[in-house]
């Protein structure tokens, strides 16, 4: 993934629906990734999360990018993944196909602490 070739990758629709690994082998990692996070909440209501999300170029595959995200402290049990990184997640993916953040800066930002990456980059 690079800031040259955006428009044939993340900036497409559909793109990560291309690359996101199925149910059938994601169910088996996000239980052995729990196990490591020392998570022992419902499953149903963590989310097997990117760290780089698919949407900035992360690899979907690489368990250095992967890690159970627990849920939210407002989140109503049995809810489902309550998930306020999306927003975040979102927001960049914006920000890069318009052109307003490069692609680097925006998987660094959210790597770094996805809390403060808009405020980072100037989008907050």
């Amino acid at each position: 993934m690079t800031q040259a070739n955006l428009n044939e990758t993340v900036c497409k629709a559909g793109y990560t629906a291309t690359i996101r690994p199925p149910a059938s082998v994601t169910g088996a990692e996000k239980a052995a990734n729990a196990k490591s996070y020392s998570y022992t909440g419902p499953m149903g209501d963590a989310e097997e999360d990117h760290l780089v999300s698919l949407v900035l170029g992360g690899d979907p595959n690489s368990p250095l990018n992967l890690w159970v995200e627990p849920p939210s402290p407002d989140h109503k049990p049995g809810g489902g993944p309550n998930n306020p990184k999306d927003v975040v997640e979102s927001k960049l993916s914006k920000a890069v196909c318009s052109g307003k953040v490069q692609l680097a800066a925006a998987q660094s930002a959210i790597a770094t602490d996805w809390t403060t990456a808009l405020t980072r980059l100037g989008l907050k």
